[in-house]
């Protein structure tokens, strides 16, 4: 059996009493009791939070690696960022079919690249701070 998400939201008085139960009575039975509560209540919270999460980007999933890749070399590049740039850096490493939607993909990763997400793409802070200017 797993663990419920978080005890946060139950009840003090409850998760106390169950406690207490434990340590004072040697009984099980209270604490049981909210350890399941909580459970359900933590399983049915992650499906609708599950339930609401888009599903992903099957294109980047497929090219994850490759992205990472293009994505560094651009911003250790000099040059202006670009589609025929992002372009001659993707061609040998994503297949044709995919190479227009996969340079609007890196395009975009670039656009919304900052120092809060520059470490996914293997970057450092001083590469990317070059890269700004």
């Amino acid at each position: 059996m797993t663990t419920p998400l978080a005890f946060v939201d139950v009840p003090e008085r409850a998760y106390v009493d169950a406690m207490l139960g434990v340590y004072e009575l040697n009984r099980l039975e209270l604490l049981t009791d909210v350890f399941v509560w909580a459970y359900e209540r933590s399983c049915r919270r992650y499906t609708v939070l599950k339930d609401t999460l888009p599903e992903p980007d099957p294109l980047r999933l497929r090219h994850r690696t490759e992205l990472r890749e293009v994505v560094a070399a651009m911003v250790r590049d000099p040059r202006p960022v670009d589609p025929k740039t992002i372009r001659d850096y993707a061609s040998p490493l994503v297949a044709e079919a995919d190479l227009s939607d996969f340079v609007a993909l890196a395009a975009n990763e670039l656009y919304h690249l900052h120092e809060g997400n520059l470490a996914r793409y293997g970057l450092c802070l001083s590469e990317f701070r070059n890269w700004k200017r």
